[in-house]
């Protein structure tokens, strides 16, 4: 289902979406998944204006301490490098089939003051967000959580 106008796709995309997949097509066509098969997620629009989106593998290995302040340089690494988390504003162009993230905060510090352009399609409760990247494109799927 693609909605007519900005108001019915802002309207659809209100609420929490669980991640489904996560796939980066390299501009070679090569194909990865960033956490796996199996990555979890949770993404949420709401009626504000405001967007948070947070992607993690699975299954990561427990810090040696419970102080997070005395994680270790690989542990903090590790942990980095299974996360994807950003928060902001979200605004729909229904025109260009995009939703588009002002990123306020993010753990990548160089999308903070961004805007994230993602193509979107619905498809009854499923949400595909497709998004250009300096390496290829995104191609993410989530579904509507009850």
């Amino acid at each position: 289902m693609i909605a007519a106008t900005a108001d019915d796709v802002r309207s659809a995309l209100l609420g929490t979406w669980k991640l489904v997949t996560w796939v980066e097509i390299g501009l070679d066509g090569t194909v990865i998944h960033p956490f796996g098969p199996d990555p979890e997620g949770q993404l949420m629009y709401d009626a504000s204006g405001r967007v948070s989106a947070h992607l993690t593998r699975p299954q990561q290995d427990s810090f040696a301490s419970d102080d997070r302040r005395q994680a270790s340089k690989e542990e903090m690494a590790a942990a980095w490098s299974s996360y994807f988390g950003y928060f902001g504003t979200f605004r729909v162009d229904a025109g260009s089939q995009a939703v588009v993230h002002e990123i306020q905060g993010s753990w990548f510090p160089n999308l903070d003051g961004t805007d994230q352009v993602r193509r979107y399609r619905l498809d009854g409760k499923r949400l595909h967000l497709h998004a250009d990247t300096p390496g290829g494109r995104d191609e993410i799927v989530w579904e509507k959580v009850p």
